[in-house]
């Protein structure tokens, strides 16, 4: 399978300085267990999933995994 990611540095203005986020914008096929098994691959301390939103107010919902657990919904 073959899903697009990027990989983003965050708490930081330096370039490849900041803590290593993987976001994948379009995860809206991927399992849980699936999400899972990609923050585990990347062993990031966080791999965020952006998944279509469900409530209109909203622009779209995210799903962050560690490479041991789901830590958030956003819904």
């Amino acid at each position: 399978m073959k899903y697009t990611f990027h990989i983003v540095d965050v708490f930081s203005s330096t370039p490849f300085g900041g803590n290593q986020l993987a976001v994948l914008p379009d995860a809206s096929s991927i399992s849980t267990e699936g999400m899972q098994k990609i923050a585990r691959e990347f062993n990031f301390g966080e791999t965020t999933f952006v998944l279509p939103k469900k409530d209109p107010a909203n622009t779209c919902r995210v799903r962050i995994f560690t490479p041991r657990a789901d830590i958030l919904v956003t819904r």
